[in-house]
């Protein structure tokens, strides 16, 4: 076999795994938006997400220890406090401040407000210096169309003012958080970094939310439902769908990893109207039909440009994106393009 064909093999077999992992992040989160509703109607919010960051992490942790030896989780200092930093931007600020929005924010508008976080890893990326390709931009504003074209004709208007102010302040803090995973030193192993993210988004979500008065009492009067929800989010948003995401941010450029703030409220509104028997209107049709078109821009402006084979045998490497996986660790480099939840 040649050193070209091994290569293309490679490629390939990188290709899949990068759209499973995009289609886990696409669904699962998807699904969360009804997932935390449930959850809390009748649980302490940041209690609760606190409670399903330190079980996710109990449970990975121990899955890593058993399958590679408990040194997986041996990090350096610097690595510890650059995932604790992470994680508490990602999940107390991000996912936290969604949880405590959607108590007075209708799902449609959360969805909505979610959608932002490309915009604002965007503008990260300008101002660190990138220049992301015009296709790009035009992905972006063109799934923010489509997004405001599904949920606003239904409803979308509503919520609090603290609510709303709550959601955008998580996407910022998200964005920010997954902007900087790729500039700070982090963990080589991806499924350790998420363990530690999650251990110090759970802290930080326990403290605000006990100074906030919560009490861990109230889960005593919790409904069999929010208890199921509260499993689903643990297992399947937080283990299954936060790993794909963390590997993602290691290993994709941000703006196709992005792509997952478009899909997910498209999930989620198909997801109501078949579990909740909502109507599916010709405006979420057509508000879907323009996300997708919007995702398969930023797809296509993402994708990295074939490697030609000079004249030599050599490589040519010259212009366009990084690898979508680069063979380095990925901690051990800063990408052209800088690498988002809630």
């Amino acid at each position: 076999m040649t050193a070209n064909s091994a290569t293309h093999q490679r490629t390939d077999a990188s290709r899949g795994a990068l759209w499973s992992a995009l289609v886990v992040v696409y669904i699962v989160w998807g699904s969360t938006y009804l997932a935390i509703r449930v959850a809390v109607e009748d649980m302490p919010p940041l209690l609760s997400a606190s409670a399903r960051f330190f079980t996710a992490a109990l449970l990975m942790g121990t899955f890593l220890a058993i399958r590679s030896g408990p040194s997986v989780l041996r990090v350096r200092l610097r690595e510890l406090r650059g995932a604790a930093f992470v994680g508490v931007l990602l999940l107390a600020g991000g996912n936290g401040g969604v949880t405590l929005g959607e108590q007075t924010v209708p799902s449609g508008l959360t969805a909505l407000l979610v959608a932002m976080v490309p915009l604002w890893v965007i503008l990260l990326r300008t101002g660190s210096g990138a220049r992301p390709r015009l296709l790009t931009w035009l992905g972006v504003l063109v799934g923010f169309v489509g997004l405001g074209v599904l949920v606003l004709p239904d409803g979308g208007a509503g919520g609090t003012t603290t609510g709303i102010l709550l959601i955008i302040g998580a996407t910022t803090s998200w964005s920010i958080g997954s902007f900087l995973s790729q500039r700070t030193a982090m963990p080589a192993n991806p499924f350790a970094a998420t363990v530690w993210e999650m251990l110090a988004g759970a802290i930080a979500l326990l403290v605000v939310g006990l100074i906030g008065g919560e009490r861990p009492s109230d889960f005593g009067t919790a409904s069999g439902s929010s208890w199921f929800a509260l499993g689903y989010l643990v297992v399947f948003g937080s283990v299954v769908a936060f790993s794909a995401y963390v590997w993602l941010l290691q290993n994709a450029p941000l703006s196709l990893v992005a792509t997952y703030a478009y899909v997910n409220p498209v999930v989620a509104v198909f997801l109501g109207a078949l579990i909740l028997s909502e109507p599916v209107t010709a405006a979420i049709l057509a508000g879907g039909a323009i996300v997708v078109v919007g995702v398969a821009l930023v797809v296509r402006a993402e994708r990295p440009r074939p490697v030609l084979e000079a004249p030599d045998g050599a490589a040519d490497t010259e212009a366009g994106p990084p690898a979508v996986l680069p063979e380095a660790a990925p901690t051990e480099q800063v990408p052209t393009e800088p690498p988002v939840r809630r």
